[in-house]
């Protein structure tokens, strides 16, 4: 049974590369061999990433290996794929979050909020939202952030107020902290450059259209939708998904009381929290002291590894984080090799023939809206940044839109497309496996908060981005 079932991982995207490649006689006239057997390796991995036969890490090698035996590239400019700096930011911000999570800073910080504003469940929701986003420029893994320093917070805490995963209890506070954490995720993840894995990929990938994208003017574009999705979305869910207690006068007492079990701030958290400011210092004014935002990272591993918050064991046994520095990298090199070799082109230029005549804010309002609602089709928003991002900004540009808007607009939905199901993102299983919410109530309130995301970030967005002069 289980070697039926790697079989059939491995025969579907075998089968999708080798149809491709059949088709080659038939290519269109306009794209030469290499681009269209680039495309066909390309679709291959990125189906071998949702149908997993073997780590993603190990089937990004096994793909570059075919790539450079089938002439499709030589060896320097694979093994050139791996200087790409913003995969290295990825890479180091990875081992920013370990230093947050293994100091314990990250979980005084949000026991810290709920002592101070436990009050109510709303004030608390917001509380640990703030949390979030207070720790999500240094910690791209929405994963570690919210489903490993957030969650155990509200999860002992609901526990301890008595509201557990069960039909009688789970609605008392779990359900409503448990859901606003996680669309919380969703909006600090969009805030930042630096605050979920797949926004430097987006930068990345921009930049194949010389679009310069950076940790400044990204955080000015998503400033404001940011901040009305901060304040809007848990106020709404209080009001559509509501907890039936409403007061939480034990909530400060048991942060309290967890704070005194921690005991007094220690020296490494101490050095964590004055890295921490100096990294987002340095993130944030980079640009006019024309520092790189990699630069800065490399800067705060540093000053981690000296510390000793941190060692090398430390940072050589960080496995997920080396496996998404492999995989990303393999694939933005092929990426930018379906660009180099003209295929992103010709798809551009092809689908735009199929939008001619039409306004570009059609289009891309068009294409912003496929882009959200097809990821109810995949598990990763990297993968699918992988898969679709050049390709519709590409088209969106031939269209006539602005690049820098079409650009951020792709980048903001690849996250908040996130909230759309609890196999997309990458916290969802663990939020969702809580049992505190059921499945029919997490797609359809999904569904209704997916719609407002789409107007913040879409249109009012957009309008944002005009006033500030971006596009």
């Amino acid at each position: 049974m289980v070697k039926s079932k790697l079989l059939k991982k491995w025969l579907i995207p075998l089968s999708v590369g080798l149809i491709i490649l059949a088709l080659l006689p038939f290519k269109p006239s306009g794209l030469s061999n290499i681009a269209w057997e680039t495309f066909a390796l390309f679709i291959t991995l990125i189906v071998s990433f949702i149908t997993q036969p073997m780590p993603i890490g190990a089937l990004a090698i096994i793909g570059l290996t075919i790539a450079i035996t089938s002439n499709l590239l030589d060896i320097k400019t694979a093994l050139l794929g791996f200087g790409n700096p913003s995969i290295w930011l990825i890479l180091l911000a990875f081992f920013i979050s370990e230093g947050f999570i293994k100091t314990g800073l990250g979980r005084r910080i949000a026991l810290v909020f709920t002592k101070w504003f436990g009050k109510s469940t709303l004030e608390l929701s917001y509380s640990l939202i703030a949390v979030d986003l207070i720790l999500s420029p240094a910690m791209p893994s929405t994963t570690a952030r919210s489903g490993g320093v957030v969650f155990p917070i509200i999860k002992s805490l609901a526990e301890a107020m008595g509201s557990k995963p069960d039909k009688k209890s789970r609605k008392k506070i779990g359900s409503f902290l448990i859901y606003t954490e996680f669309q919380g995720s969703i909006i600090t993840s969009t805030m930042f450059l630096t605050s979920m894995a797949g926004n430097p990929l987006s930068q990345s990938l921009a930049n194949n259209y010389h679009i310069n994208i950076n940790w400044m003017n990204w955080f000015l574009a998503a400033l404001v939708p940011g901040i009305i999705s901060l304040f809007f979305i848990p106020w709404l869910i209080y009001k559509i998904y509501p907890p039936m207690q409403k007061n939480m006068p034990q909530a400060k007492q048991w942060a309290k009381k967890q704070l005194e079990l921690m005991g007094k701030m220690s020296n490494k958290e101490l050095f964590m929290m004055i890295i921490f400011l100096i990294a987002l210092i340095l993130w944030i004014f980079g640009t006019a002291l024309n520092i790189n935002a990699t630069l800065v990272g490399f800067i705060a591993l540093s000053l981690i590894l000296l510390t000793n918050i941190l060692n090398w064991d430390n940072v050589t046994g960080q496995k997920s984080a080396w496996n998404t520095f492999i995989w990303f990298s393999v694939m933005v090199l092929l990426a930018s090799q379906l660009g180099k070799t003209g295929f992103i082109s010709w798809l551009s230029k092809t689908a735009s023939s199929a939008f001619s005549g039409l306004n570009w804010i059609i289009v891309l309002s068009l294409l912003l809206l496929i882009y959200f609602y097809i990821h109810y089709l995949f598990a990763s928003a990297t993968a699918q940044i992988s898969a679709l991002y050049l390709a519709f900004l590409g088209i969106s540009i031939s269209s006539g839109a602005p690049a820098f808007l079409a650009a951020m607009l792709f980048a903001f939905f690849s996250n908040i497309c996130g909230s759309s199901t609890h196999y997309g993102w990458g916290p969802a299983p663990i939020f969702y496996d809580s049992g505190y919410i059921t499945q029919n109530e997490w797609w359809g309130y999904n569904a209704i908060i997916g719609i407002i995301y789409i107007i913040i970030w879409g249109v009012i967005g957009s309008l944002w981005m005009k006033i500030l002069g971006l596009w």
